[in-house]
């Protein structure tokens, strides 16, 4: 009987560790639904930092695109200045060539920067659409954010109430036994504690043998599946043990009130 009594208060246990596992699973599919916010906004942010990136690269070279043009206007001023005092007809010519290169080359600028201004309008008005998307993003995701964490929050509550439980049930119960099954536990992340249903370890599914089943109804020591290792227990006994406990339970009930 001492041996279904400690069974009995190890499934209790074994219990409160299943909700703690479903618990905890829960809690990290809100944790990566989370980090997925994060993640999202951290992607808006950093295309953003970009994006602004590019523009300041794109008005630096504008300005150094006019600064060019400048100086090839200046270039054309000294030159056709220059050609006006000159009376040779080679050396006139020779300048007249200059001008002319600078004045393409001014040109060229010019369309340079004229297709770089172009380029700024376009990642301006694109920058805009991306701050009024993370904007839009970051509000929509607000809501659904603080639900997560309220989540989170609750089952964190939930989880201290399982871990109270648990260490309470654990002052009573027979300290080797409970190191072999959290053991058990610990592998499986499962249920280690289970009974046997038409000869068959309802862990495992496996066949086991009569003689095997017999020491089981016995209940006399910790008896392990042979082939998965988990630990079993008749059903019929530990309905029978939370029956009788129950029992004790009215009976102290009862004459409490009597006094």
């Amino acid at each position: 009987m001492l041996m279904l009594e400690t069974l009995n208060s190890i499934l209790q246990i074994q219990e409160l560790d299943m909700k703690m596992i479903r618990l905890m699973r829960v809690k990290q599919e809100r944790q990566k639904e989370l980090a997925n916010i994060y993640n999202l906004r951290n992607d808006l942010h950093k295309q953003l930092d970009v994006k602004e990136q590019e523009i300041l690269e794109i008005k630096k070279n504008v300005r150094l695109s006019e600064t060019a043009i400048a100086e090839a206007e200046e270039k054309v001023k000294s030159l056709e200045g220059h050609q006006e005092s000159v009376k040779k007809v080679d050396e006139f010519n020779a300048l007249s060539h200059e001008i002319a290169a600078a004045g393409r080359q001014r040109m060229h600028k010019e369309h340079q920067r004229d297709e770089l201004l172009e380029k700024l309008i376009e990642e301006e008005e694109s920058l805009k659409s991306l701050q009024s998307h993370a904007k839009e993003s970051e509000e929509s995701s607000k809501t659904y954010e603080e639900e997560l964490l309220g989540n989170i929050k609750h089952i964190n509550e939930e989880g201290t109430v399982i871990k109270k439980d648990r260490d309470a049930l654990k002052v009573g119960v027979d300290q080797e036994v409970l190191a072999i099954y959290e053991r058990l536990f610990f592998n499986k992340k499962d249920r280690v504690v289970v009974p046997i249903e038409n000869r068959t370890c309802s862990g495992c599914h496996i066949v086991i043998t009569a003689q095997h089943e017999n020491l089981v109804r016995k209940c006399e020591r910790l008896v392990f599946c042979e082939h998965c290792s988990r630990i079993h227990y008749w059903q019929e006994s530990a309905a029978i043990e939370e029956s009788v406990v129950a029992t004790k339970k009215r009976r102290r009930k009862t004459t409490t009130t009597k006094k």
